[in-house]
This record gives structure tokens, C-alpha cells and sequence, in this order.
């Protein structure tokens, strides 16, 4: 039998790819207030800033490769039965050979209706003003934006009621309720958080700490788990 790994991860994964991350001096969000682009107010004061941003994004990515990061934890299905649970809106963990991953914050090649999240389409180029879902409403990215619930976090909870290892990869953990995913975790659990800069945790049992960038943390971790 295989054992179990719940893997969280956030833009610290996907920096390695060249895709910046949201709070870097010089990220993705400098120049903008978040509000103006990830937020329903934001939204309906100005829905074509936001489309632009989005359709920037997706280009990013569209450009992007996975790295060994990536590559690293999509390995990992080899031996074990993985679940990605993943903050980035982008689909380098699908391109890398993942095949169960949680999206908690959207999807970036995905578009839905602005007044009913269930009508969800594929979106490969832009979305433009006027471009409308079936309900004839305007079509905006499939992103939770900031104010909005976080649907998918139940399911990333209770992946972690049957695991044998979680493993943190390139988040701040400032991010919630995707940072709380930590606190569900039973104390007994063996944790691995891998970041260039490890965030504040507290005071947890069982914590392998790798400070290191995600590539050169996964390689050290898949080493660890072979022991």
C-alpha cells in the first residue's frame, strides 16, 4: 500500500518558472491596489482592468514551464499517493505529470458567468468585454478573488484526515484560510515546509524545516522520504 502525501503549495513553487509572486517588491501586483484587480468591488468598478490583468497572466503562464520543483513532486506519485493542494492559479503542476491537484484559488485557463460560479468554460487566449456565459452575464476569470469564499478548502481539509505526510512548498503562509491548513494537520503528522525564507510557524511537533529554494528543497525531501 501506498502512503499518503498532501502537498501545499503557493508562488514561492512557481517563481522558479519566472512567474513572480505576490509579494515581492517587484511582483506581479506592484503598481496595482489589490483591490483594484482581485476583488468583486474592484470588479465592478472597472472590469476591463481587470480582464487585461488576468489576460497578462495567462499569458505569463502560457509561457512559463514547469521546473524540477514541479517535476520533483510529480515523481513523487512513483511511490505515493499524491494530492497537491495548490494556492497558484497556474497549471504548471498538470504540465509537470501531477494527476491530483486542488486548485484553492482558481484556475487561470478557466473562465466562469460573473453571477453563477457553476457555468465554467475553458479560456485559452483573452477574455474581452462582452464575451458572455449561456446565462447571457458578462465572463470573468475563474479566480477567488480577495472577500470571496474559498470553496475548495473543505476538500483540502479533509484530505489531510488520511495522510501520512504534509508537506509545505514556497508559501508565506500569510494567505488565509489556505494558511490553516497547517493548524488541521494532527500533531502527530510528520510536516515538511521548504521555502528560501521559512515563514513563522510557531511552536509545531514533528516540523522538518528546509530553507532552501523549492527545487533544491524537493530534491533534499525526496531523499528524506526514501529513509
Amino acid at each position: 500500500m501506498k502512503k499518503n502525501i498532501v502537498v501545499l503549495t503557493g508562488a514561492g513553487i512557481s517563481a522558479e518558472s519566472g512567474l513572480q509572486t505576490f509579494r515581492d517588491s517587484n511582483g506581479l501586483w506592484n503598481g496595482y491596489d489589490v483591490y483594484e484587480v482581485a476583488s468583486p468591488r474592484g470588479w465592478a468598478k472597472n472590469p476591463k482592468l481587470v480582464l487585461d490583468f488576468y489576460n497578462d497572466r495567462r499569458r505569463d503562464v502560457k509561457n512559463a514551464s514547469p521546473n524540477d520543483a514541479h517535476i520533483g513532486l510529480a515523481e513523487l506519485e512513483n511511490d505515493f499517493n499524491v494530492t497537491i493542494v495548490t494556492q497558484n492559479i497556474d497549471d504548471l503542476h498538470e504540465r509537470a505529470g501531477s494527476t491530483n491537484i486542488i486548485h484553492l484559488h482558481g484556475e487561470i485557463f478557466k473562465m466562469r458567468s460573473e453571477i453563477n460560479e457553476r457555468l465554467v468554460y475553458p479560456i485559452l487566449e483573452d477574455i474581452n468585454l462582452g464575451d458572455f456565459a449561456e446565462d447571457g452575464s458578462q465572463l470573468r476569470p475563474f479566480i477567488v478573488w480577495f472577500e470571496e469564499p474559498v470553496p475548495m478548502i473543505e476538500k483540502a481539509i479533509q484530505v489531510l484526515y488520511d495522510v501520512d505526510y504534509f508537506i509545505i512548498v514556497g508559501t508565506s503562509l500569510q494567505v488565509y484560510p489556505a494558511a490553516s491548513l497547517l493548524l488541521y494537520a494532527p500533531p502527530y503528522l510528520p510536516k515538511f515546509v521548504i521555502d528560501q525564507k521559512i515563514p513563522s510557524i510557531g511552536n509545531l511537533s514533528n516540523l522538518t524545516l528546509i530553507e532552501k529554494p523549492a527545487s533544491e528543497g524537493v530534491k533534499i525531501l525526496k531523499k528524506l522520504l526514501q529513509n
